[in-house]
Order: structure tokens, then sequence, then C-alpha cells
């Protein structure tokens, strides 16, 4: 039964289409066509393009380091009395830091204060007995050669006197020493001599480390293609900022300056190393920080400025949509030279007084008609909430 009305159903078909072209070949009309509509426009959003001067910056990782750091030893052999610091405390240069015993220096000091008085009785001695040996000498009195003994005699005592005034200026010195002071400002790190201990000239780890934190520097990398603008930033009237971040964060930590260019490029990693200074008056930096660094370089002026997320990738590389005469979407091939935050600047691709399509253009090709909206989100941005026409994600880029 079933096959019987498939039969019947497929000779009414044939029957139809031969009466269609009976009809329309004896009669040359041309069979009805279903009217087209044009496409509907795109919404998109745009943004003007502008020109400025760009600053050219390179952003790389270093860490952090002090300029100084000095292992505080003793001078003399003694024993700690007095322990003026503690551990981690921020000391000034001068400051004191230990007291050592200096009864034994005390005693020599006197012992040479007593030979200089010795000493000097014997000068004066010696310088009468020349006098007078002189005087008897003029008369022939007394030979010569005593006269000139006397001399000699004098000569020694005064000789005597010297050397014992450089004995007590060393012992003078060596009181010094007991008095352990701060060679430079900075954070003191572990206390490793409590009083009571011995200490000495030998003692290899030294009774604390005072490291400088303020200034401390930054040390950091650059590649070798940047030399020519590192160089010409290290050597120019004004200082070049170098800022320091929290690794992965925008808001930067502290502000500095280029101080330092190595004479020589790291042939292994194809690298030139620099440094930069930095105040830290609120000790916000510490050594052995890693950080990131932002380094301006130069500065590029009246340059094309366009949002960085207006650009696309194509096989043929970047390139951006803009609005063009007709209200269609002119797809251009930009040359990008470097994004600073959401913004990029470009060599060739747009130009000032254009507009750029910064939404929707996924969904464009070349040619496309569209309409310009507000951005999503905004209060006028309604007619992107709507549903768009499907287009395929990678239309953009396969058209090119």
């Amino acid at each position: 039964m079933n096959g019987r009305r498939i039969s019947i159903l497929a000779g009414i078909a044939v029957l139809a289409a031969v009466a269609l072209y009976w009809h329309y070949g004896r009669t040359g009309a041309a069979p009805p066509q279903t009217a087209q509509r044009p496409a509907a426009a795109v919404p998109v959003t745009t943004t003007p393009v502008q020109v400025e001067d760009f600053a050219i910056r390179r952003r790389t990782i270093g860490i952090l380091e002090s300029p100084a750091t000095v292992i505080v030893r003793s001078r003399i052999q003694s024993q700690v009395l007095e322990q003026h610091v503690k551990d981690g405390q921020l000391v000034r240069r001068g400051d004191l830091l230990f007291t050592l015993d200096d009864r034994e220096v005390r005693a020599a000091i006197a012992r040479d204060e007593a030979q200089i008085a010795r000493d000097q009785a014997t000068a004066e001695r010696t310088a009468s007995d020349l006098e007078r040996y002189e005087r008897l000498g003029k008369t022939d009195a007394v030979p010569r050669q005593q006269v000139d003994q006397a001399a000699a005699d004098n000569k020694i005592a005064l000789a005597n006197v010297e050397a014992a005034r450089a004995q007590l200026d060393a012992n003078k010195l060596q009181l010094g020493y007991t008095r352990i002071t701060a060679p430079i400002g900075g954070r003191v790190g572990a206390v490793r001599v409590t009083p009571g201990n011995l200490v000495s000239i030998n003692d290899a780890t030294g009774l604390l480390t005072i490291t400088q934190i303020r200034p401390i520097r930054a040390a950091f990398t650059l590649a070798e293609r940047d030399l020519g603008l590192l160089r010409k930033a290290f050597i120019g009237d004004a200082k070049t900022a170098v800022r320091v971040f929290t690794p992965g964060e925008s808001t930067p930590l502290a502000t500095g300056t280029l101080d330092f260019v190595d004479s020589a490029v790291d042939t292994a990693s194809g690298t030139i190393a620099a440094k930069a200074v930095f105040p830290n008056t609120d000790f916000g930096l510490w050594p052995g920080m890693y950080v990131d660094v932002e380094i301006d370089l130069d500065v590029r002026p009246n340059t094309v400025m366009i949002p960085a997320v207006a650009i696309q990738s194509g096989q043929k590389g970047p390139f951006v949509f803009v609005v063009g005469k007709d209200r269609n979407a002119e797809m251009r091939d930009i040359v990008l030279i470097g994004i600073e935050g959401n913004r990029a600047a470009i060599a060739s691709g747009a130009a000032a007084g254009e507009r750029v399509i910064v939404e929707g253009q996924m969904r464009l090709v070349g040619g496309t008609r569209i309409t310009e909206v507000a951005p999503s989100g905004s209060d006028g941005g309604g007619d992107l909430k709507q549903p768009a026409p499907p287009v395929a994600a990678g239309a953009a880029a396969e058209a090119r």
C-alpha cells in the first residue's frame, strides 16, 4: 500500500516538472525568484586614532642588592664588655656597636708616657753636655773626638724621644679600637658575639654584618639589541627613570635612576648588565628581593596610538579594522612599534582622524557593513547586547 502511494507521489512530481518546463520554455518567462534583502550591518564600537609621544620602555626581571656590605671585625685581641646593638637594628655611620676591655691598652699608654719622660730627660742632659763640650772645644780644653761623641749622644736621645712618641700614638690608636663603631649606615644582621667573649683579628665570621639599604640598587639585564638605546639613555644629560614593581603588579614600589651599564655584552646570554639606584627612604626595598624592572629608554615623538584591543593577528601579521568612507569595515595591515599598557604604538596602518574598531571586529571581514554603537555595558550600549548574526570566529583571519 505504501509502495503504491510513493509511486503516485513521484508521478505527480514528474508531471509538475514537465508542465513547468513546457510553460516557461514556450513562453520564455523567467521562473519566479525570492527577493534578497541586504545583509544587516554588524554593530561595532570604535575609537579615534591619536597621535602623541610614545615612551620606548623595556620590562625585565631584576634583583635588589646592597651597594655596600661590611663584616665588622675586631682589630685587636680583647674581651667584649658591652654590646650596644641588637639583631636587625638600623644604624648610622659612627654608631657605637661594642665596647672592648681597654685596661691592657691603657697600661701600655701609661708605659709609653713614662718612656717619653725618661727619653726627654736624657735628651736634655745630652744637649747640656754637647753645649759644654763645644764651649771647651773652642779653647782646646777637650779633644775634638769628645765633642763629636757628645753630639752623637744628643741625637740618639732625641731619636729615642720620637720613637717613644710614635709608640704612644700607636697605643692610643689601639685604644680607639676598643670602641667598635659602624663603618657604614645600614641594617645589622645577626650579632654573632655577646659580652664576655674573647675576640681577635683572626675571627673569620666577624662580630656582625652591616648591609647598606639606603640607597639600594637593582641589578638587571637587557637584550643586546637594546644596547644602543641603553647607552644613549645612560650618557644623556637627563637621568633615565627606572621603576621597580612587585612581580605581576602594575603599581611601582619605587622610582630611581640608571647609574651603571656594563662595559661588555655577555656573549653566552646575549645580554648587557645594568643597575639602577633608588633612594629607598621608606625602607620599602630589601636586598635579595626579586622585582620587575621597567626602564624608559627613549621617547618617540608624534607616534600613532591605538588601543591594543583593536589589533588582530592574521597570516600576514597584525592588522586592524578601520571605518571606511562607505561605513564599511576596512582591513589594514599595521607595523607595530610597541605596546604600553592597553595602548599600542604603530608605524603605519592608521592615521590621525580615522577610527579603529575596538569591539565587534571578530565578526568582520573586509568590506562588511557596520554600524557604530556604544561600548558594551555603557548606557547606550543596548544594541550590542542583542544576539549577533553567527559568524565564524576566525573569519577575519581566514579572509586574509
